[in-house]
Formats: C-alpha cells, structure tokens, sequence
C-alpha cells in the first residue's frame, strides 16, 4: 500500500465521483484513492455535495425540526414500533421508537404512507428532492468503489431499484427524516442512559453499537454526535466539522456480503449533548438498500480474480439477508480492503 494513510476522516467532492467516459482523470483517481483509505481506515468518509444542493440539505434540516415540533408529545401506541417489528422493505410514515427517544418519517417512493384513523398529515418538505439527490449521490459512490476493486462498471446495477421506478415498482432505499431526544417527545426518558462529560449530560439513546444493513449509508445532522469506530477500535466523532454542504457516508452489511469481506462495515452509535434546545437533533439518513427479490452473491469479486472465503460462496437471498440478525464480533477481526494512491499520468499533466 502507498503512502502513510489518513491522519483524519477523508474528504471527497462529489462532483469529482462522477464518472466520466474514457480515461479517468486525476482528480477521479485521487478521490477514489481517498475514500477508500478512508474507508478502511475509518470505516467512513466525508462528501461534500455541489453548492445547490447544500441548500437543498439545510431546508431538509429545518423542515425536519419543525415536522417533529408540531407533533404531539408522545405518539399513540398504533404509531409506536421497534426496529424489530418493522418490515424493512416496506415502511413508509411516521415512526416512534421510545426505548431510543427516536421519531422518524421515511420516505419510500411508490409507497403512499397510512396515517391513523385515516387522519391528513403534511409530510417534511422536499422529500422527493433529497430522495433524488442522495440516491444519485451513493450509486456514484458505490461505483467509485468497485472502480477500487477493479470491478466492472455499474456492478450491482441487478440489485438496485430501477432508474427511474417502473410502474407500480416501490423503492427498496428509503430518506429516514429523524428526530433523536425531542424535548417535547414525554415519557421515554426512563429507558434512556445518560452520563455527564465535561460537566453536559450526554445520552447516548442507542447504547449499543449498530451497523446498517444496506449498501451505503449518507447522514446528514444538524448537531455532533455520530460515532463510528475505526480499524483500531476506536470511537471517532465523524460529523463534529461538517460544512453546510457535507454529509457522511458508511458501507453497511450488504456491501461487505456483495464484496466477499473486503469492503468492511461501519459499527456506529449516537451521542446526543442533552444541551437545552428545543428540536432535539435531528438528522436526514439515507440508505441505499438492494431490492427484496434478488440474491447476494460475489460472482463480481470472483470475476475480478478475488479469492472467496467459504461464507461467501453461496448467494444469499436479499429478503432473508435483511430480516435475520448478523453476529459482527468475526467482521471487526477481518482485515479491510487494500488501498492505493494512484499518481498522476503524463496525459493528465499534458
């Protein structure tokens, strides 16, 4: 592997993710050589979205504080789920998980959410907008990824939705616009544990540790508190900096089957400063799922000349792959995918 590494999270343009026919260029190469150091090394990375849309991504923000500060202060019980008793495939609406102190509204194109006693509800503005951004965002991502590996173009194109949907199609991604520790959100306090750091009470609503089950995950957050461990084992703060334009990204557990391994998840949680406000934090999570009715396999990865461990040999059915649970204790242990820096060509500097 060239070079030292990452002294901190890597930083990448989006713009400069988007393929391009031919030669890729410079700043392809070296973007790509930067996400995925980053990834190895910090099981995430920073992606710093074109000028119009971090607009897009600070009116989603704002939306989202005033959707959740209008609701009423603790739903009723038909409107209460975990994330157990949810079918992956098919949320859509407002969700309330007490146990984390969480409300969240999902967005899943094709899928008209159900409200309660067939009530009228405004949905957060500019879902569709978000949706189409961030959707777009991590398929470029995810081929800036498999050009890493040395992957054909457009790898998981068979287990991806449709661009755009067919009729009657339902996106398998879904736009979570969520809300953690609503102050006007009663009565879960109790399930909660809450520390004091420096003289702030701090929460931490998902005490355990958590790893995404899609292929990629982009957040945006209006406050500090997301952490992902590192290949060290260390907590890292990964959106204490971000600018008004920037989002995070992480592999989920999808990616690292599709991938034979070598594409590592990210074990997150949240950290949540119980600092007086009256939003609580509140963030825009999308999740680039695969579709329910395809199969996992690594026949890319051994297309491309990988060896294939003997628990990926087998294609394993989406459905299957999202509703069991996955023990993660063996997927920390593993080593990551290589990285590499590319240099420059003498075409590129003529």
């Amino acid at each position: 592997m060239a070079g030292s590494g990452l002294t901190s999270l890597g930083r990448v343009k989006l713009t400069d993710l988007v393929p391009l026919e031919g030669l890729p260029s410079d700043a392809y190469k070296i973007s790509v050589s930067i996400l995925s150091q980053s990834l190895a090394q910090f099981s995430a990375v920073i992606v710093q979205f074109p000028e119009s849309d971090g607009s897009l991504l600070r009116s989603g923000l704002e939306s989202a504080r005033l959707y959740f500060h209008q609701r009423e202060s603790y739903p009723p019980a038909d409107i209460i789920h975990t994330a157990e008793s949810r079918e992956w495939c098919k949320t859509s609406g407002y969700y309330a998980d007490p146990h984390l102190w969480q409300e969240s509204y999902d967005y899943r194109p094709g899928l008209t959410p159900s409200e309660p006693n067939n009530s009228i509800e405004f949905p957060p503005a500019g879902l569709q907008d978000m949706f189409a951004s961030f959707g777009k965002a991590a398929r470029h991502i995810l081929d800036a990824i498999s050009f890493h590996l040395n992957l054909r173009s457009s790898p998981f194109a068979e287990i991806l939705d449709n661009v755009p949907l067919r009729n009657r199609e339902i996106s398998s991604s879904v736009l979570s616009v969520c809300c953690h520790a609503r102050p006007s959100f009663q009565e879960p306090q109790h399930h909660n544990i809450a520390t004091q750091e420096d003289g702030q009470i701090v929460m931490y609503p998902d005490q355990d540790h958590h790893v995404d089950k899609g292929l990629l995950s982009i957040v945006k957050s209006d406050k500090a508190g997301l952490q992902v461990r590192d290949f060290q084992g260390r907590w890292i703060l990964v959106d204490g900096d971000l600018g008004p334009q920037e989002a995070v990204v992480y592999p989920g557990l999808a990616l690292y089957q599709a991938t034979a391994g070598y594409v590592s998840p990210a074990l997150h949680k949240t950290e949540i400063n119980m600092e007086p406000n009256m939003y609580g934090r509140c963030s825009l999570a999308f999740k680039l799922l695969p579709k329910s009715m395809t199969n996992l396999d690594c026949s890319e990865m051994r297309a491309a000349g990988y060896g294939i461990e003997a628990q990926f040999q087998l294609p394993v059915p989406v459905d299957d792959f999202m509703q069991r649970s996955h023990q993660t204790d063996h997927i920390f242990s593993r080593p990551g995918f290589q990285c590499f820096n590319f240099p420059p060509t003498n075409d590129a500097l003529s």
